[in-house]
């Protein structure tokens, strides 16, 4: 990791972009990090107008909470699906309801995803039927993972396959 900053202002962040089809994509900018923040992390997220950044998808272990810094867009929590805009706070609690943002607005939407970061995490995706998990014994298991899987999952008893 590059020198850990006291203050990042958010025009400076670099973005990384990532796409998928036609419905994903989001320029990211990484800020806890970078400010040596190793229990909250905090990303900057830029979609453009029609898409959403990520699956609609639901943590087990971390909190996450959105501050819309400009643009409107929907927030789809659960069975909802509720209107944001500039200023608006967003929570998803870790095993709360599924959710998802997306830029149902003209402009690009840019909002800040605050998350607190573990040693492991379980990611559930309703709408595909996958889940996901990074673990690692120390660390954060978005970078320092020592097992990482996504898939669907087979239910098999505790004894089944051992000998």
């Amino acid at each position: 990791m590059s020198e850990v900053k006291r203050i990042v202002n958010v025009a400076d962040i670099a973005l990384e972009t990532e796409s998928h089809g036609k419905r994903f994509e989001v320029g990211r900018g990484e800020i806890g990090q970078a400010l040596g923040l190793s229990v909250l992390g905090c990303m900057l997220h830029v979609v453009p107008a029609g898409k959403t950044a990520f699956p609609y998808h639901r943590h087990h272990v971390s909190d996450e909470m959105f501050v819309i810094l400009s643009g409107s867009g929907e927030y789809r929590i659960g069975e909802k699906r509720l209107a944001v805009r500039a200023g608006d706070c967003l929570g998803a609690p870790a095993g709360g309801e599924a959710h998802q943002i997306v830029n149902t607005g003209k402009d690009e939407l840019r909002y800040l995803g605050f998350s607190n970061t573990t040693n492991a995490e379980l990611v559930e995706y309703p709408d595909s039927g996958k889940i996901g998990m990074r673990i690692g014994s120390k660390g954060i298991h978005y970078t320092d993972h020592t097992f990482a899987a996504r898939g669907r999952l087979t239910i098999a008893d505790y004894w089944d396959g051992e000998e």
